[in-house]
């Protein structure tokens, strides 16, 4: 079955820093065979150089980026790899410092996550202390609607492969997991060392106490993920581009919907309306795109200078809601003190950002039962969940949560930690 026949997920791989996100996907990448075994041997003499040789798989993403920054074109395709169901894209080599933001706006709306967390003794503890990433990813991988999870327990060599660490780790990483949401009895827990490739590719004699699938095994048990074709066309534009011969090329996700050659096209806030000349993929042409779908659209008489990355793109007769207000529940993931109406930081929601000022804390909501809590509260803080009304500094679409989900998840960043998180329950339009 080639990759064009196989359905197509992407995958981002989270998880607290240093503990071997990158390891693990270069190890994996090394053994399928997505990557050549020059490239390997080379990377290795070079860190053996440095005394660092543990680096040469984490190396072989790190460079892979580093080429791909330097290059003019974005192709993904070093992050490519299939398994016997799936062709993925790798999103977003791990690590990446702007993983938080990314993951929020979209440029990395993955269908599925892989979660690395380190069996290493103090590294595990780390993760998931409230200042840890591996809790903060969790929640947020949970709130941008990536629902399915497979969790791989790392650095098994430096627990000496012993089952009762497994367990340990494997329950305290359930516990965070249910709290947000997961259904932790279909999700696997696969312990690996990177470093060894034990249970990466094949079963390992070193963990005869464990049953499961391996690393690759497990990336087999997603879900395909529904695509609506059938809503209302939702593009966020993430770059815009004038190419020369061809005109104005905004790129974008498909969110929602379905986009057309020869289709009439209006983008919010800005309300510029054009016409779908040509319609591209990983330099491919394609005459419709569906959700999922990554492209470059040619349209006709739009200026580069008038559009910019946070607008959306609709079709005519449906065009993306500008807000003036909305309702939102939220999340406090972290606060070191305590939050009250008239808090300004700044809102990331599909891929725009603005600052947004706290108008007015509704109630607040027993996180565990959904019920409320206080109505009115005067102050919010870490761990309270609330239903709050804000009120964008500048014009951004944003839409309902339960009628177009990708509009309508956000995230509130302050000093470059995601402060909360949340879902759309009510957009007040701007009056037009």
């Amino acid at each position: 079955m080639s990759s064009q026949k196989k359905p197509h997920l992407n995958l981002v791989v989270i998880g607290h820093v240093d503990h071997g996100k990158s390891t693990l996907m270069g190890r994996f990448l090394y053994e399928i065979k997505a990557i050549d075994e020059r490239i390997i041997r080379e990377y290795e003499e070079q860190a053996k150089k440095l005394g660092r040789e543990t680096w040469k798989y984490a190396w072989v993403l790190d460079k892979l980026k580093e080429e791909r920054e330097r290059g003019l074109t974005i192709d993904l395709g070093f992050y490519k790899f299939e398994t016997k169901k799936y062709f993925f894209t790798l999103i977003d080599a791990p690590g990446h410092r702007d993983f938080v933001k990314n993951m929020i706006t979209g440029a990395s709306q993955a269908d599925c996550a892989l979660l690395v967390v380190s069996a290493k003794e103090g590294e595990y503890e780390a993760g998931i202390s409230p200042a840890g990433q591996t809790r903060e990813h969790v929640f947020l991988a949970k709130t941008m609607g990536i629902d399915q999870l497979i969790v791989a327990i790392n650095k098994m060599d430096t627990v000496d492969y012993k089952q009762e660490r497994y367990e340990e780790v494997k329950d305290g990483i359930s516990k965070l997991l249910r709290m947000v949401g997961y259904k932790v009895s279909e999700l696997p827990f696969v312990p690996t060392s990177a470093w060894n490739g034990d249970n990466v590719v094949s079963l390992s004699d070193r963990t005869p106490w464990y049953k499961g699938p391996t690393l690759y095994e497990a990336f087999d048990t997603f879900n395909e993920p529904p695509r609506p074709t059938d809503k209302p066309l939702r593009i966020p534009i993430q770059d815009v581009y004038s190419i020369r011969g061809v005109g104005t090329v905004p790129v974008g996700r498909v969110e929602t919907g379905v986009l057309k050659v020869g289709d009439r096209v209006i983008f919010m806030p800005p309300k510029v309306v054009g016409e779908v000349k040509s319609i591209e993929t990983h330099h491919t042409r394609i005459e419709q795109a569906i959700p999922g779908d990554n492209i470059g659209f040619n349209v006709k008489g739009v200026e580069r200078t008038q559009l910019r990355r946070g607008d959306v793109a609709g079709h005519t007769n449906n065009p993306p809601k500008v807000a003036e207000e909305f309702v939102g529940r939220i999340f406090v993931l972290y606060h070191p003190t305590a939050i009250a109406a008239g808090y300004t930081p700044v809102l990331h929601v599909h891929t725009a950002t603005t600052p947004v000022t706290f108008m007015e804390l509704v109630q607040k909501i027993d996180p565990r039962t959904g019920s409320v809590a206080e109505e009115k509260p005067s102050f919010i803080k870490q761990g309270d969940a609330a239903i709050v009304r804000f009120k964008p500094m500048k014009p951004v679409v944003i839409e309902r949560y339960q009628d177009l989900p990708p509009l309508g998840r956000f995230a509130i960043r302050d000093s470059g930690r995601t402060i909360a998180a949340g879902t759309v329950i009510e957009v007040k339009e701007v009056k037009t």
